[in-house]
């Protein structure tokens, strides 16, 4: 997965300049990335499916109904049969600009599409259909840059943005550029200023598994959406036909969310929000867990809580780490044990293994029985992938790294082994 972090000191020195600007009064010139707009209407008419189309960027993955969701960083979905999981089957693509997140209730799959929720019927994979949309409903983002020019002047009427173009830009001085555009890493929005046979289908009913870096969740009939500040609520007892119950202030910097039964754990840049969510239109904050400064995803098994926190992104911080809070009193969590790692970013639990991807570090299998010695009882390490994240399903771990998709056998902890991998190709 390539880097996604967005220079902010360029756009800064950028504001520097024009408001310094010797050329004349109202305009300047300058060399910058000039966007690529997609019109609304051409947005809103782009769901497709195609064949033969690479994995490139790979971003968030999703399990349902032995079905391996895996997105192409603002492209689309690619669908992998994985009935076999030492062979899956690249079944389709399905093309929608500006995805980053999914969640699956049912047969129908949710997924943003730039400012739109689109809802698709997955019940024939072969011919996967857009069902919904709920237009205008998520934050305006846009793509990152890949160098250290300046952006230019976004102009939200002309639809969204798709990709930059570096040129030289004539542009008309103005005093703010708010509302400021959101971007995003690694699916992360962050605002400018702060085996038995083929499989047939998927079913209609329960939910699918998401990994640990999710921004989308579902709970019964009420599908959770997180946009950097706020969680925003659906009622989807009609599914293909999502509507908005409302918006919660959950604080800046929210970047994860993780569901259980009767909780939301929310990861953010400075520490972990909880909500009651056994009433599941209508979450109730419950605490708020403070770490120091990083980008963090959390999971929870029983009264424990894990956390990853790493640096090197937009979030800030300078910490590496694992932490263990204890949650049995969800109103006055307490850190149990911490532990140096590389640089960690998505992890998965399944009884006593704690799978941690460590970035450039590979992935990493404990014993973690004992929360207070977990690094003592290192189990397997991949060290030659950078992971991204993970989902352990039934003995088999689904991962996502830079370079692909891979899955592993756990079902003997004395010998877990590769059972396949799905490589990602070279961008033409």
């Amino acid at each position: 997965m390539k880097a996604k972090i967005i220079p902010i000191i360029p756009f800064i020195l950028f504001v520097i300049l024009i408001n310094n600007a010797c050329e004349d009064s109202t305009y300047k010139e300058y060399k910058g990335n000039a966007p690529v707009y997609m019109s609304y209407d051409e947005l809103r008419s782009s769901i497709d499916m195609e064949e033969n189309i690479p994995l490139i960027n790979p971003g968030k993955i999703y399990f349902k109904d032995n079905y391996i969701f895996v997105v192409e960083e603002l492209k689309g979905i690619h669908v992998f049969d994985n009935v076999n999981p030492a062979s899956p089957v690249k079944k389709v693509f399905v093309k929608i600009p500006g995805v980053v997140d999914i969640s699956v209730s049912g047969h129908i799959l949710y997924a943003d599409s730039f400012v739109d929720l689109v809802v698709l019927d997955v019940t024939d994979i072969n011919n996967i259909i857009e069902v919904g949309r709920v237009k205008d409903v998520l934050p305006y983002t846009v793509p990152p840059v890949d160098n250290e020019f300046p952006t230019a002047y976004i102009d939200q009427k002309k639809g969204v943005v798709v990709d930059w173009e570096l040129k030289t830009i004539r542009e008309k001085i103005y005093q703010s550029h708010y509302p400021y555009p959101v971007f995003w890493e690694k699916g992360v929005y962050y605002d400018m200023m702060n085996a038995g046979g083929a499989s047939t289908g998927v079913s209609g009913s329960g939910v699918g598994i998401g990994g640990s870096m999710a921004r989308f969740g579902i709970k019964n009939n009420v599908l959770y959406v997180l946009d950097q500040s706020n969680l925003k609520v659906f009622d989807i007892t009609v599914k293909a036909s999502p509507v908005k119950a409302g918006d919660i202030s959950s604080g800046w910097g929210v970047e994860t969310m993780f569901l259980t039964e009767n909780n939301m754990f929310l990861g953010t840049t400075t520490g972990m929000v909880i909500y009651d969510i056994t009433v599941p239109l209508s979450p109730q904050y419950k605490t708020f867990f403070s770490h120091a400064r990083s980008c963090d995803p959390v999971i929870v098994d029983g009264n424990l809580a894990y956390i990853t926190l790493r640096t090197g992104t937009s979030c800030g911080g300078s910490s590496n780490t694992l932490s263990v809070i204890n949650i049995q009193n969800l109103v006055s969590p307490q850190i149990v044990s911490m532990f140096s790692m590389v640089n960690p970013h998505g992890l998965g639990k399944d009884g006593d293994l704690l799978f941690i991807c460590d970035g450039s570090a590979g992935l990493k299998i404990y014993n973690a029985s004992d929360p207070l010695k977990i690094t003592d009882h290192l189990i397997s390490s991949y060290p030659n992938i950078n992971a991204f994240d993970v989902i352990p399903i039934g003995n088999i771990l689904v991962m996502i790294g830079d370079d692909g998709l891979y899955q592993y056998d756990y079902s003997n902890i004395q010998n877990i082994y590769l059972l396949s991998s799905i490589l990602v190709e070279e961008e033409n």
